[in-house]
């Protein structure tokens, strides 16, 4: 006989709102979390995601405050949630509300990166579940906002990831606000030796559940590695999105800026894409991954950070763009693919730096993953001088730094390089070089005198600097300088507009 949520005995209304959503049968994180959290149990879950595993947690909680239920006092929250991104804050957030919509708790969510206002109104009458990120959550307790001494359940998410993030710190400086009598939940994709002692220091008693190995992946991803020089791995990936299997793809990136090169790249190739990570902001973020979830965009460009919490079904390819400097969030990433029992696949771009990091995933999943070798393909080169073509002018298809000639930074003033200025002005006419050199270099050389400020246009007809020539040019033009009339003694005169002061800046005095 299968399990299913009504052999638990959860609350009619929570039962009520799981038909609605099409839930009758548990994950199994589900089904081994849920009984022990229904009773009051401190839980240790290994899980990754996709697994089921905020329902594991939200469905018990929501039970507990409707059985025992009193009304939260002002600027209080009887359960506390913690989110390591926004994107997964908000996501657990609605998954609370979706589950207790008959219920009538007040949720609310708080993160970085929107305005403060809303966030202190919605905690000032009291909350049933405040779901938060750290550095948010700490602003509010420093402003008093919100008073954590109430606070009857406590939830880690994700705690490996709040450690890549450095907010350790930060969460034992929260939990010293909340009272030792509580109930904590504490849930992890793997378990670093830190992780494994702040789990020690939260938790009494657990119950342990573990749904895969630690550090194991899903075993319905087709897993692959293509070896390819680093300039041409966006020509790669526009080349991949000709093949119509390619229908939602979820691209990483290590940088931010690199998230928006990627993305305009495919763009450009004509690919519907996308980028998302902590330097858009909220709303952009939410529109992004709105169109990525309503399939506007087929392609979605994001940091690591930034996806963290992305549940989107239908994912059929995650290629990692770069590969992870930690090898657990390799795991982390190939797992937005192959979801609720859905096949999926991981392809990895490698180029020649990248190989250790490879290494080092391989030896962390235990197997050998399948390569091939794009390395020297010329066709490769002609899609990208193709694909460079149709994207001339936008900072974001501009090759590499490291692919640039040294010193080519670009136009960096339209006026000085003699360019029409857009508002339609004259263009002013280029500086002439000064003497003994061009600006970088100086008088003494330093660089290349020979070379402008761009690096790649020489600079030719220069006059040798004489310094007997300019002194006596200087003298010359003080000596033809008309003399002030004298002042009256001790009067301080008016400062000459453009010069310094010789008395350390007390004004001219008027000599006797």
């Amino acid at each position: 006989m299968s399990i299913t949520f009504e052999s638990f005995g959860l609350n009619k209304a929570l039962l009520q709102a799981l038909t609605t959503e099409g839930y009758t049968i548990p994950t199994p994180i589900q089904a081994q979390a849920i009984p022990d959290v229904m009773l009051g149990k401190d839980l240790l879950g290994i899980a990754q995601t996709g697994t089921g595993k905020t329902a594991a947690f939200a469905l018990p909680i929501l039970h507990r405050l409707a059985e025992n239920r009193v009304a939260p006092l002002p600027r209080t929250t009887r359960c506390l949630i913690l989110s390591p991104t926004r994107e997964l804050a908000s996501q657990i957030a609605e998954s609370f509300k979706t589950y207790g919509r008959h219920l009538g708790f007040k949720v609310a969510v708080v993160f970085g990166g929107v305005k403060y206002g809303p966030q202190e109104r919605a905690i000032q009458g009291g909350l049933d579940v405040l779901v938060a990120t750290p550095g948010r959550l700490l602003d509010h307790m420093q402003q008093k906002t919100l008073d954590l001494s109430s606070t009857e359940i406590f939830v880690l998410d994700e705690a490996d990831q709040m450690l890549d993030l450095g907010f350790v710190k930060p969460i034992r400086q929260i939990v010293s606000r909340i009272p030792a009598k509580r109930q904590n939940l504490f849930f992890s994709a793997t378990m670093p030796t830190e992780i494994g002692k702040l789990a020690g220091e939260l938790l009494k008693d657990p119950v342990k559940v573990q749904v895969t190995p630690q550090a194991t992946t899903v075993e319905r991803i087709n897993q692959s590695v293509v070896h390819v020089e680093q300039g041409r791995k966006r020509a790669l990936l526009t080349e991949m999105f000709a093949d119509d299997n390619y229908t939602r793809c979820l691209v990483f990136t290590k940088t931010k800026h690199g998230a928006d090169k990627v993305a305009a790249y495919l763009e450009a190739g004509g690919v519907q894409a996308g980028a998302i990570h902590g330097n858009k902001s909220q709303p952009q973020r939410e529109r992004t991954l709105a169109a990525f979830k309503a399939g506007k965009l087929r392609v979605l460009v994001a940091t690591d950070i930034a996806a963290r919490g992305i549940d989107v079904d239908g994912v059929s390819h995650v290629v990692n763009f770069e590969l992870p400097f930690v090898p657990e969030a390799y795991v982390h990433r190939i797992g937005r693919t192959a979801r609720a029992g859905a096949d999926g696949s991981a392809i990895s771009f490698v180029a020649g730096d990248e190989m250790k990091l490879l290494k080092d995933i391989e030896k962390v999943t235990r197997q050998k993953i399948p390569a091939t070798d794009r390395r020297n393909d010329k066709s490769l080169g002609l899609l990208d001088q193709s694909i460079m073509a149709a994207g001339v002018g936008t900072k974001a298809t501009m090759p590499d730094r490291e692919d640039r000639p040294r010193g080519d930074r670009g136009p960096r003033n339209p006026r000085r390089d003699g360019v029409k200025p857009a508002h339609g002005g004259q263009p002013h006419r280029q500086r002439k070089p000064a003497p003994g050199g061009n600006r970088e270099g100086g008088r003494d050389g330093g660089r290349d005198q020979n070379r402008g400020h761009n690096g790649d246009r020489a600079i030719t007809n220069v006059t040798p600097f004489d310094p007997l020539a300019a002194d006596r040019a200087r003298s010359a033009a003080n000596a033809n300088r008309p003399v002030a009339a004298p002042k009256p003694d001790g009067e301080i005169s008016r400062r000459p507009r453009g010069r310094r002061p010789s008395n350390g800046g007390k004004g001219y005095v008027a000599k006797a």
